[in-house]
């Protein structure tokens, strides 16, 4: 649901980040206007938190990068400004160094992006966050459905491939070497 900005004026990212910090809006912004997020339950969380924890060692341990959740903030668009939240995002060390601290929203497009699916998300929800995604540079999208107990991994090339219970998810080129089983982060 799209709300108003207050006299009508378009949000820049900046002022978004203002209004979040002090707990004024919570959401994310699209073309300057505020989108109300709701939470989405415990279990959208436990499996965010068993993929973003099986991401971070992985990522950690090789220094290939980094992980941040759904409160990080990506700012896709300027003037206006449009800022998306994933659930998991990973950044290649390529894509921001390791050394770039980032006080504030990202200014650059995740590698990977993880979106949970809830049950009331409907297809065409989930079609057009994964297009936004990929739209926008991200080169991998995996959307983990825990009522199927699948994952559809995305792939920029307009590749899809869908992983079961019983696969092994795969981080291919995007993330070299990462695999953990699917039933691993739906069974957290």
């Amino acid at each position: 649901m799209a709300t108003t900005p207050i006299g009508e004026k378009l949000l820049t990212a900046d002022e978004f980040l203002r209004l979040c910090e002090q707990r004024v809006i919570k959401g994310e912004l699209v073309r300057g206007v505020v989108r109300d997020t709701v939470p989405s339950g415990g279990e959208h969380g436990e499996i965010a938190m068993a993929l973003g924890a099986a991401l971070a060692a992985h990522v950690r341990l090789n220094r290939l990068g980094r992980i941040a959740g759904s409160d990080a903030g990506v700012i896709l668009e300027r003037d206006p400004d449009t800022v998306r939240e994933a659930d998991v995002a990973y950044f290649s060390a390529h894509t921001l160094p390791l050394d770039v601290k980032v006080r504030g929203f990202y200014e650059v497009v995740p590698d990977l992006v993880v979106e949970i699916i809830s049950p009331n998300d409907s297809p065409q929800y989930v079609a057009d966050r994964v297009a936004m995604w990929l739209s926008h540079g991200v080169r991998l999208a995996w959307a983990v459905y825990p009522v199927s107990r699948t994952v559809a991994a995305h792939l920029s090339a307009g590749l899809t491939l869908i992983y079961t219970e019983n696969d092994e998810l795969d981080g291919g080129d995007v993330l070299p070497e990462f695999r953990c089983r699917v039933r691993d982060i739906l069974d957290w």
